[in-house]
């Protein structure tokens, strides 16, 4: 393999001459410059990205800590990929801004953590982002001052640099358009409670209805979904038997994801409901593979997982490079309802028009 010192014979200078004209730090003439580049051709010559590191401090690496490659889906069920898309978003801000992206997977152990961050400050990395799977709070280990750190999709109770889904503008974006659509009994099939998401998402669809004027009816919200696969699909179908069987059942239910959405449209139809004629559906994410191609097509609110990885790749970019731009902490990034024809457009309320009858004969206007 080819040397900094062979190069420098073959062209007839100093290895200190080349060393100028790898590194852009000293001037050289036009003809010298020339007579080393096509040394370096000629040798196959390959820098060393070590030496060079240790003579600028810079690294030009950045570390990123993510459970996104090992906690792959399985196939056959229909979850979306929060923390690839998410990394997605901060691999396009790194290549352009000329820096290069180290991926470390925790292997689904939060255990692993530490020592990943440990390896990455041996390697000089310029600055760290943490990739949650889902809106969470974290306990990282000490990081230096001196390597800034970004949270994506994730916060902790120190303060650190974090960028978030806007979670209670997203459901309270929904339920407004639900009520722009003559809607007002709204249901809300919640994720477990515990959940940060959960919790903001409630805040979001009551400031809704708040601000339309309609009473908060607490029966219409109930948890829809439990972290236990054998229970769940019972716990969905018991949720959706309470709602239909309120004295005015509601007119759409909102779901706290796309996948409980697509389980809803399989109960109600087992009911022998029709959407969007008979009830409407929305649900949460804007997982295409659901959304799209469930029939009639979901209403739902995009997760902006990209936009929340770019946003946090350019914080730590201009942090980097001493170009900080006001930020707030956390910094929330909304997406959009994508509005399709799961929902319907309720006319004004005719005493001699039945919506749909319940379970229980019970006829609704």
């Amino acid at each position: 393999m080819a040397t900094i010192y062979d190069v420098a014979k073959a062209a007839g200078v100093s290895p200190k001459t080349v060393s100028r004209v790898l590194n852009g730090d000293a001037p050289v003439g036009k003809k010298t410059r020339e007579s080393v580049n096509a040394a370096i051709a000629a040798l196959g010559f390959v820098p060393s990205n070590a030496a060079r590191m240790m003579r600028s401090s810079k690294s030009g690496l950045i570390g990123l800590i993510t459970g996104a490659i090992s906690m792959t889906p399985d196939p056959n069920e229909p979850k979306g990929l929060p923390d690839l898309l998410i990394v997605q978003g901060i691999q396009n801000v790194m290549s352009a801004s000329g820096l290069t992206l180290m991926i470390a997977d925790t292997g689904g152990r939060a255990a692993r953590v530490p020592h990943l961050v440990r390896t990455f400050l041996e390697h000089r990395v310029e600055g760290l982002i943490y990739v949650a799977e889902f809106h969470q709070r974290v306990d990282l280990p000490e990081i230096p001052a001196d390597c800034p750190v970004i949270l994506a999709n994730c916060y902790d109770d120190y303060g650190t640099s974090a960028v978030l889904p806007d979670d209670a503008r997203g459901q309270h974006d929904l339920t407004a358009r639900l009520i722009a659509a003559g809607h007002r009994r709204i249901a809300y099939l919640t994720l477990p409670r515990e959940t940060d998401a959960t919790k903001l998402r409630v805040q979001g669809y009551r400031r809704a209805l708040s601000e339309a004027g309609i009473a908060l009816d607490t029966a219409l919200i109930i948890t829809g979904f439990i972290n236990d696969r054998d229970r769940s699909a019972a716990v969905l179908w018991d949720a959706i038997d309470r709602l239909l069987s309120l004295p005015e059942p509601p007119t759409v239910f909102c779901c706290g994801n796309d996948e409980m959405a697509m389980r809803v449209y399989g109960i109600l139809r087992t009911r022998g409901l029709r959407m969007p004629e008979d009830i409407s559906v929305a649900g949460y994410d804007n997982y295409r593979a659901i959304a799209e191609a469930l029939y009639p097509p979901l209403t739902t609110v995009e997760l902006p997982y990209a936009a929340m990885g770019a946003r946090a790749a350019e914080w730590l970019v201009s942090i980097i490079k001493n170009e900080p731009t006001p930020q707030s902490n956390p910094t929330l990034v909304s997406g959009p309802v994508s509005w399709r024809s799961s929902v319907t457009t309720l006319s004004a309320p005719d005493a001699n028009t039945v919506r749909f009858p319940t379970p229980n004969g019970r006829k609704i206007q």
